[in-house]
């Protein structure tokens, strides 16, 4: 069997995978917040889990991988939206929950097993939060329930590596007089007439973000599972106080073993925000004709653990390299499992960049049966994601040589006019122009219309 190396975020060193119970392999990633279309980085770990999912699956089986997700769907910002929509929060969440599954579907990413919704979860929360107050590790005040950091001074901190006393020294939190510490968090908050609520031994209220994903990893997962996941963006508080509440609640189990944090996204080596102008969603990708199979493999050529730059160059040659890819493997069958090398990068803490570097390579002797089931197994090259590379291709053969030929004359007259109005015109009409001492290649960009090529003189 395969053996899988991961590094663990909460031991800072990569482990040896070693499931509790191989015939039910158990992961839990944490999922959105419904209320608007998911960014691009909000794509991010989804596809990376999707990857690690099945390779799991490869590993152990598709009968014994539980894969859970969830949807947060009871947050202050959806509230907000609600109140400056005027439309119901069901209705706002029911549909954004739809959107967020159809765009990481164009990207080919799997369902997980499980898809729980906070609010489906509010019972078990409750309880959970009940039996931490009967431990003695939260406590009531003012209709709100706070953990206390305090009772479990001895753990909170282990994901992070920073002591509590330093956390409070840096740290930003909300300041409440009815907090015994600054760094108790909330349980439970009251809601008013116009909020959610849930009636609960505290008054009506609903729950704070942290209890939510405790109690469903712990409802369909059990005590203890193998697998945590998510943005690093949320190791710290988010995760650190699953930790804390999971381990307090149930101090008989491990809750997770292996923790895994993807780093975050750039665009165009800038970090995304709507100042920048730079901020855009899935479905703008999508709509702006950028196929969902181009964003999963730009992903998939950066570790999941080192910072991904999305760039127009690398749509576009992306784009390029699974149309040559989809030629190669029309018509044929996969080999009856991926290549060794493949399956080995992939096992190496997830070495994505590896798997894509081995099957240029597999791309490169021809072994076309190779290359389509190492594409598979990573998600790519799938006859469901392959519907806009069926299109017909532009020949740019006669641009190319125009333009070579062009280049040439420029070298011997010194004159680089015609050169430069040439690829002026090319990159208007979106074509990325690469040039060298021998050749002209014109590559096709996310926005290339053929259309403007027309009458070019």
């Amino acid at each position: 069997m395969t053996t899988i190396k991961l590094h663990n975020s909460k031991t800072r060193k990569k482990e040896v995978f070693i499931p509790i119970d191989p015939d039910n392999v158990q992961m839990y990633v944490c999922g959105p917040t419904v209320y608007d279309r998911a960014h691009l980085g909000n794509a991010r770990p989804v596809v990376v889990f999707d990857v690690l999912f099945r390779l799991l699956r490869h590993v152990y089986g598709a009968a014994h991988v539980t894969y859970a997700r969830n949807f947060t769907d009871v947050d202050d910002k959806i509230n907000a939206r609600a109140a400056e929509s005027g439309r119901e929060i069901g209705e706002i969440t029911a549909e954004t929950t739809q959107w967020f599954l159809d765009d990481m579907g164009a990207l080919g990413a799997l369902e997980p097993t499980h898809m729980p919704r906070a609010t489906q979860f509010i019972s078990q929360m409750v309880a959970m939060i009940e039996e931490l107050i009967a431990r003695g590790h939260a406590y009531a005040a003012e209709g709100h329930v706070l953990f206390a950091v305090d009772s479990w001074r001895e753990g909170y901190g282990q994901l992070s590596g920073r002591s509590v006393d330093d956390m409070i020294a840096g740290a930003r939190v909300e300041v409440a007089p009815y907090k015994k510490n600054p760094m108790d968090f909330v349980l439970w908050k009251p809601s008013d007439a116009e909020q959610p609520g849930w009636d609960s031994p505290w008054g009506r209220g609903r729950p704070g973000w942290h209890i939510e994903c405790s109690a469903m990893s712990h409802d369909l997962l059990g005590e203890s599972f193998d697998i945590h996941g998510g943005g690093n963006d949320l190791m710290f508080p988010h995760h650190e106080n699953e930790i804390a509440q999971s381990c307090c609640a149930n101090p008989e189990g491990e809750f997770a073993r292996y923790w895994l944090h993807n780093e975050m996204l750039q665009v165009e080596g800038k970090k995304m925000s709507k100042s920048l102008g730079n901020f855009f969603t899935v479905r703008d990708l999508l709509e702006q004709g950028v196929p969902g199979e181009v964003v999963r493999f730009v992903f998939l050529q950066t570790h999941y653990r080192k910072p991904m730059d999305w760039t127009e160059k690398k749509a576009a040659e992306a784009e390029a390299t699974l149309r040559k890819w989809r030629a190669l493997t029309a018509g044929i069958e996969p080999a009856a499992t991926a290549a060794a090398a493949v399956l080995d990068a992939l096992a190496d803490d997830l070495n994505t960049a590896g798997a894509i570097a081995e099957m240029h390579k597999l791309a490169a002797a021809g072994d076309a049966a190779g290359l389509l089931a190492a594409g598979q197994l990573v998600g790519l090259l799938s006859a469901e994601m392959g519907d806009w590379a069926a299109a017909p291709s532009v020949d740019l053969s006669a641009h190319e040589a125009r333009l070579f030929a062009a280049r040439q004359t420029a070298m011997e007259t010194k004159d680089f006019a015609e050169v430069d109005r040439l690829k002026s015109a090319y990159t208007e009409a979106g074509l990325e122009v690469r040039m060298s001492k021998t050749a002209v290649e014109l590559v096709p960009g996310t926005g290339f219309d053929a259309a403007k090529l027309e009458g070019l003189e």
